[in-house]
């Protein structure tokens, strides 16, 4: 067993460099392997085989908590920074929509898989204290309606136990992956889903060559002071979350003990809602010149590091022990697609918005972007933008998310 976190942290870096690494690779073999195997679910599962087979110590190691401190904030910050409100609203109402639509249908769904799975098999849903189900279900709600920023935002506000989040990274990963197939499947036959939806997708064509002057005028090559800039707004807002929760949390603790039931008495809920309010509001100053420079790109770099740290917890010999939970993944995401297909349906809304707005939710920036480039590489960025759109109010619909959970699983008693 590896006991040395700084020996750790460089072969936790090394798998991240060599999942990256190959799946660059022009090589037939690779290609076709990342094909079935997303380099997202390598990245979670091979530190979780160091876990579990006792080759380092996941629990008692203290990169979790450095990195869930410092660099999650800053990954906040660095996602919202860059939201461009121009584009956004060029790309119409009906892109929004099919975003705000797929939202719904996470917020909608995860309730309603929790209740109908339990009433048909409560065992797959018990639970007491940190090992209540709906706890878990919290974290994937952060995940797919925002990301694994989010994710692990809402983790340490509702603490699941480290076994059942093991349970329900596969859940998450997994069904999400699923989906995202179907949805670039989907991409193939767009002309023709999109006759199925009455829709005129004109319009992703003028969208397409707005992001493409948009590129070739902004993107710039950053040099040391971008760096210096980035690391300044990141971590300055990181320290401005944690000064502000520090005061905001015992005030409410003191004085509004009730409030503890619906965490805002966590002092971390607080540093996260903060660090991406301060995102947002920078994202209409100068500052969001900094996403030109690449600090998206840099809060991925971080939100990986801290996507290994969390594998690095897992024991993935839990994940056979409730197989039931992935009837409540294939049940949530089910709802999800079904309420985004009405929606768009009824308003006329092209595949591409209800394929990207889907992934925008579920996937995140990377996955968005991928399904965008699906349609047409210069498309990318319109996953991004709508991705961007998640992580701010990830946090936010997961939390309440995660409150009707919990109703519905105190009302049912899915907790004994």
């Amino acid at each position: 067993m590896i006991e040395n976190d700084a020996v750790v942290l460089g072969i936790l870096t090394l798998i991240l460099g060599a999942v990256f690494l190959t799946a660059s690779l022009e090589s037939r073999g690779w290609k076709r392997f990342y094909s079935i195997i997303p380099p997202l679910l390598l990245c979670y599962f091979i530190p979780g085989l160091l876990n579990s087979f006792g080759i380092v110590d996941g629990a008692g190691s203290q990169l979790y908590p450095v990195v869930s401190k410092y660099f999650l904030p800053a990954c906040l910050v660095f996602f919202t920074i860059g939201m461009d409100w121009k584009s956004l609203a060029r790309l119409g109402p009906k892109a929004l929509i099919a975003m705000l639509a797929g939202t719904a249908g996470i917020m909608i769904g995860g309730p309603l898989a929790l209740w109908i799975v339990g009433s048909i098999s409560p065992a797959t849903v018990a639970g007491q204290g940190n090992n209540e189900v709906w706890r878990g279900l919290a974290t994937i709600a952060g995940s797919w309606i925002g990301g694994g920023a989010n994710q692990t935002a809402l983790r340490e506000v509702f603490q699941p136990s480290d076994m059942l989040f093991s349970q329900m990274v596969a859940v998450d990963v997994l069904v999400a992956e699923l989906w995202m197939a179907v949805l670039i499947y989907g991409a193939g036959i767009a002309a023709r889903i999109d006759r199925l939806l009455g829709a005129d997708s004109s319009i992703v064509e003028d969208v397409k060559m707005h992001l493409d002057t948009e590129n070739q005028i902004n993107e710039r090559v950053p040099k040391v002071p971008d760096y210096i800039m980035m690391a300044a707004v990141g971590f300055g807002a990181t320290g401005i979350s944690h000064a502000l929760a520090e005061v905001i949390t015992p005030f409410l603790a003191s004085n509004y003990p009730e409030l503890e039931k619906y965490s805002l008495t966590s002092n971390f809920f607080w540093v996260i809602s903060i660090a991406t309010l301060i995102g947002i509001a920078l994202s209409v100053t100068p500052a969001r010149k900094l996403e030109h420079a690449g600090a998206s790109k840099l809060g991925s770099v971080f939100l990986y590091v801290l996507i290994a740290t969390i594998g690095m917890q897992m024991d993935l010999g839990a994940v056979a022990d409730n197989p039931g939970l992935f009837a409540i993944g294939l049940i949530w995401i089910s709802v999800h697609g079904i309420i985004l297909i009405l929606v768009c349906k009824w308003l006329k809304i092209p595949f591409f918005f209800l394929a990207v707005g889907s992934q925008a939710n579920v996937g995140g920036s990377a996955s968005a972007s991928v399904v965008a480039a699906a349609f047409h590489p210069s498309l990318a960025p319109v996953g991004v933008l709508l991705a961007i759109l998640g992580y701010a109010i990830g946090t936010y619909g997961g939390y309440l998310t995660a409150l009707l959970m919990q109703m519905v699983s105190n009302m049912a008693g899915f907790q004994m």
